[in-house]
C-alpha cells in the first residue's frame, strides 16, 4: 500500500477543525471521500478541502477506501466501526468508544477478526504533558501509583450546538463527552489497571433551571436530559483508587483540568507539571519547565493511526483499554441510577 485512501464519516466541527487538517499533512494519505446524512454539509466540506467524492451512503464509501474516521454521534460509533472492520477497513473512531460496555466489547471482537486496526481518538494521550508524564512514571520516579485525583471541570460551558444534550444519540453528557478524556488519560498513566468497583452520583439541576447562563451557546433547559456534573470513587485492581469529578456547568471559579498521582516514591501533577518527593529529611518539589515535542497532538494521533496501518506498529490507544474506559463510564451511570456501588465483574 503506497497511499491510504481515507474516508470521513460525519463532517461536523471535529472533522473539519481537527481530523481533516491533520491527515492532509501526510503524503501517505489521500482523503478521497466524505459521508454525512446532511448532504449539503458534505458538499460544503468536500469543496472546502478539495475532497473528490461525496458518498451517497456509508456502505458505498466503505467499498472505495482503506480507512475511515468516524465522527458521528456516539450512538453510531459501534455499528459503523464494526461494519468497517468486517470489511477489513481500519477505523479511527472518535471518543467515547461506544455508549455501552457491550457495544465496546463487540468492537474489540470485530477488530480481533479484522485485517484492519481500530483506534479510539482519546487524543489527550498525545498531548505533550501526557507524553512527559508517561516517561516519568515508566522510569519509576514516583514508584507504584496508589491514589489518583482527576478533575475535568468547566464553568457554565454546556455545548449549545449539535446533539450533545440528546441522551438517545449521545448516551450521556459531561462524563461521556468531556470527562472521558481525563478518565482515559489517568487510567493509561497508571498502567491500565482493571477497574473493580464504582460509586458515583450524577447531576443536571443547574442546566435544567430556567434561563441558565452559558458561555457556549443556547440550549433548552426543558429538554436537557443528560448529566452536567458527575462525581465518582473508583477502585482498581492492586488497591489503586481514583477520585473523579467532571462538569460542563459547575459553579466553580474557573475551568480546571487536573490529574495528580500519589505513588510509593513520589507524586506527579500532570498539568502544570510537578514531581513531589520525600526522603528521611527532605521534601522536594521539581517543576518541569519545558516539554519538547516535534508536533501537536492532532498530528501525532494521525501519525500513530497511519503508521499502524502501513507498518503494523502498535496503536497508543488499544481497543481493550478503551473498552475499560467505557466499562467505567457505564458503571458510573448505573451507580447513580441505582444509588449504590457497582461491581464491574458480571454486573448486568
Amino acid at each position: 500500500m503506497t497511499k491510504v485512501r481515507l474516508g470521513i464519516a460525519g463532517v461536523g466541527g471535529i472533522a473539519t477543525d481537527r481530523h481533516i487538517p491533520a491527515f492532509r499533512d501526510f503524503e501517505q494519505v489521500e482523503i478521497t471521500h466524505v459521508y454525512d446524512i446532511n448532504k449539503e454539509r458534505a458538499m460544503v466540506v468536500a469543496n472546502q478541502f478539495q475532497i473528490p467524492h461525496i458518498a451517497s451512503s456509508y456502505e458505498e464509501m466503505l467499498d472505495q477506501i482503506d480507512a475511515v474516521v468516524i465522527t458521528t454521534p456516539n450512538k453510531f460509533h459501534a455499528p459503523m466501526a464494526i461494519t468497517a472492520l468486517e470489511k477489513n477497513i481500519s477505523v479511527m473512531c472518535e471518543k467515547p468508544m461506544a455508549t455501552t460496555r457491550a457495544e465496546a466489547g463487540a468492537m474489540v471482537q470485530a477488530e480481533e477478526k479484522s485485517e484492519g486496526v481500530l483506534h479510539i481518538a482519546y487524543h489527550y494521550r498525545f498531548m505533550k504533558e501526557a507524553i512527559a508524564a508517561k516517561k516519568i512514571i515508566d522510569k519509576g520516579i514516583i514508584g507504584e501509583p496508589l491514589v489518583v485525583r482527576v478533575k475535568a471541570m468547566r464553568r457554565r460551558k454546556v455545548p449549545g450546538w449539535g446533539v450533545f444534550t440528546n441522551k438517545e444519540l449521545q448516551g450521556g453528557g459531561a462524563l461521556i463527552d468531556y470527562g472521558c478524556h481525563l478518565l482515559d488519560l489517568a487510567m493509561w498513566l497508571t498502567g491500565n489497571q482493571k477497574p473493580v468497583e464504582v460509586s458515583a452520583q450524577t447531576y443536571n439541576r443547574l442546566s435544567r433551571m430556567p434561563n441558565p447562563v452559558n458561555e457556549w451557546g443556547m440550549f433548552n433547559p426543558e429538554t436537557f436530559e443528560v448529566d452536567d456534573h458527575v462525581t465518582a470513587f473508583i477502585r482498581f485492581e492492586n488497591n489503586v483508587t481514583m477520585l473523579f469529578e467532571t462538569s460542563w456547568a459547575a459553579n466553580v471559579e474557573s475551568d480546571e483540568e487536573h490529574i495528580s498521582i500519589s505513588g510509593t516514591k513520589g507524586g506527579l501533577n500532570v498539568f502544570e507539571m510537578k514531581v513531589n518527593q520525600a526522603d528521611d529529611t527532605l521534601m522536594t518539589t521539581l517543576n518541569i519547565d519545558y516539554i519538547q515535542v516535534d508536533h501537536p497532538f492532532e498530528y501525532l494521533q494521525a501519525e500513530n493511526f497511519i503508521t499502524a496501518i502501513m507498518n503494523s506498529t502498535s496503536l497508543r490507544v488499544q481497543p481493550a483499554e478503551a473498552k475499560d474506559v467505557s466499562s467505567v463510564i457505564e458503571a458510573i451511570y448505573l451507580s447513580a441510577q441505582k444509588q449504590r456501588a457497582i461491581r464491574l465483574e458480571g454486573e448486568k
